[in-house]
């Protein structure tokens, strides 16, 4: 089977902004109005057999009636059982077509969103949660899917129903016509408020179970403090009325339930004999000229123009769903915090100098500047340790340098080329980040440590483990590099992981490196098996670092001491300790001492 592919990007350089749900939803499947076309048409063949059904027995029956033509029975039998055996292959066929657009759409627009997501700018995913982001991509187009999915299924064969009957019944029996405009549209009202009032009890039903659900909840939780004060019986007795209550609203709830089912089937067929007793009548006064047939058949496609109407409204809840989905997409569409990278230098190699100029950012949710007027040069290879307080700037400066946010003003230069005009995604392929809480994925070790690099020789692997400090805990594993870590690496211990984003970052080798607490939260063991490890890693690498123990950073060529978002110190440890200043005096407090 082919797999129908897109123009990449295609769906990204739309402009979605006040577009109505409707036009976006074309705009989805403009490329496979083709083939849908011809979907729509497959699925009215293969159905025809439903709106045909009424016209052939009414075709069978006045021959009996009539004593007419022995062959006209038996063509009318074979015309409809022809249309029966090919519904099978015309079924298949409609599915392969329309399925084969419907995924390719669904694909291509989670694509568009994981493109656009990969293209945001991290203030984007600062007031946007993770959770959301992955409804828009899983639930809000699969939302879309089952609602296209229902127009096709539901409403083609609504439409055909309805276009069949009226059609038919216009060559055949036109006066009867006014009696279906009237009728129809009465009998669907009353038949879909009686539903709407099973729906609603239905609703109040799934109320009284989540309450239930949520009192066994809580009852499973209080189980260590029940059995420890004795009060089984009790608990038993409270949970018991819930049941009780629950048991009540459910015999009320079939109770109803049979009131309004048996109403509406009752009326559902009243109105099915009325029009069958006006039809009746109509042929037997002379007052409409029918044939026997033609009342059966009249009264064959009332039933079905009643449940044509009902089918199309009862669409209304999901296309509102579906076009709610399509809004939540747009979203992110149409969102225009963009990292534009585009046209911009391509960087094939990188020394490390970076540079700030006078530098300002503030986050557009405050009023505070973060950066103020931050000036400061880190020549190539040298190792720059940020300190302060925390809302000092520090985190701020490192997304500064990784491009996650562009200063408000001033400039940042590397290699003495402005970074607003550089492809950052280029510069990136040059820079490696250890976070304080290491990022790792439900797959191998050896995955995690080579993402996003192909074909990376075992050899180099195994050196990047070893300067890390983590090949000795790696070779103890099961099945050795290739031991699944669990998601988030949630069978490893906080110091092993670390240990592994330093490999991954050593296999990388960047020439600007970001270690942003990597040690924090780590107990002095651990602590002392990654500095080891990070020595190997800065390592004639401009690396910046920011650190909450000052223990870590004593042997950074320079420690830039902040506040407030602004320098307030700059230089060695030893130089900062003889100023007595803002360094000295957190350095005290993390020895301990008494300073005033």
């Amino acid at each position: 089977m082919t797999v129908k592919k897109f123009p990449e990007n295609n769906l990204l350089d739309h402009a979605y902004q006040g577009e109505p749900p409707f036009k976006t939803l074309l705009y989805f499947f403009r490329q496979e109005k083709l083939s849908l076309a011809g979907a729509s048409l497959i699925f009215i063949v293969k159905h025809s057999p439903v709106w045909l059904l009424p016209l052939l027995t009414a075709n069978i029956i006045d021959v009996v009636v009539q004593h007419g033509n022995l062959a006209n029975l038996w063509l009318n039998a074979l015309a409809l059982v022809t249309l029966l055996f090919l519904n099978i292959p015309l079924h298949i066929l409609y599915m392969r077509v329309f399925s084969s657009s419907m995924r390719a759409v669904e694909t291509h627009v989670r694509s568009a969103l994981c493109r656009q997501l990969q293209q945001l700018s991290l203030g984007y995913y600062t007031r946007v949660s993770a959770g959301v982001l992955q409804t828009k991509v899983v639930r809000d187009v699969e939302t879309l899917e089952q609602m296209v999915r229902q127009l096709f299924d539901g409403g083609l064969a609504a439409i055909s129903n309805l276009a069949g009957a009226i059609v038919i019944t216009a060559i055949r029996a036109p006066a009867f016509l006014p009696f279906f405009l009237v009728m129809v549209p009465i009998s669907s009202t009353l038949i879909l408020t009686l539903r709407r009032s099973l729906s609603k009890r239905n609703q109040e039903f799934r109320a009284e179970i989540e309450r239930m659900a949520a009192r066994v909840n809580e009852m499973t939780h209080l189980i260590p403090i029940t059995r420890a004060h004795g009060l089984e019986k009790f608990e038993l007795n409270r949970m018991d009325d819930t049941l009780n209550h629950v048991q009540h609203a459910g015999v009320e709830l079939d109770t109803v339930n049979a009131v309004f089912g048996a109403i509406s089937w009752v009326a559902f067929n009243i109105f099915n004999i009325l029009c069958l007793v006006a039809a009746a009548w109509a042929s037997y006064t002379g007052f409409i000229p029918l044939s026997a047939g033609e009342v059966v058949m009249l009264s064959g496609f009332f039933s079905s123009l009643t449940n044509a109407v009902m089918l199309l409204v009862n669409l209304i809840p999901p296309i509102t769903k579906g076009f709610e989905s399509i809004r939540s997409m747009g979203e992110v569409l149409e969102s225009p915090d963009l990292e534009h990278n585009e046209g911009k230098l391509v960087l094939e190699q990188v020394q490390g100098m970076v540079s700030f100029e006078q530098v300002h950012f503030a986050y557009t949710d405050t009023q505070t500047a973060a950066v103020k007027d931050f000036s400061l040069t880190v020549a190539a290879g040298e190792t720059i340790a940020l300190v302060g307080h925390s809302g000092a700037g520090k985190s701020t400066i490192l997304n500064l340098v990784i491009g996650f946010v562009r200063p408000s003003n001033g400039r940042i230069l590397l290699d003495g080329r402005d970074m607003q005009d550089l492809d950052l995604r280029t510069f990136r392929r040059f820079l490696a980040v250890v976070p304080q809480d290491s990022i790792l994925f439900d797959g191998s070790v050896r995955d995690n440590l080579t993402y996003g690099i192909p074909k990376v020789p075992d050899a180099m692997v195994e050196t990047a483990l070893r300067n890390a400090n983590a090949w000795s805990f790696v070779q103890d594993m099961p099945d050795g590099l290739d031991t699944i870590i669990g998601e988030r690496g949630t069978r490893l211990s906080g110091g092993q992981k670390q240990r592994l984003a330093i490999a991954r970052a050593l296999i990388r080798n960047p020439r600007v490196l970001i270690l942003d607490e990597a040690t924090s939260a780590l107990d002095s063991e651990a602590e002392a098996l990654i500095q080891e490890a990070l020595t190997h890693l800065m390592k004639g690498r401009t690396t910046l670092v920011v650190a909450h123990r000052l223990s870590t950073i004593q042997k950074a060529n320079r420690i830039v001491v902040m506040q407030q978002g602004s320098i307030v110190e700059i230089g060695t440890h030893q130089e900062l300790l003889e100023k007595n200043g803002v360094y000295a005096r957190l350095h005290a407090r993390q020895q301990g001492m008494n300073v005033t």
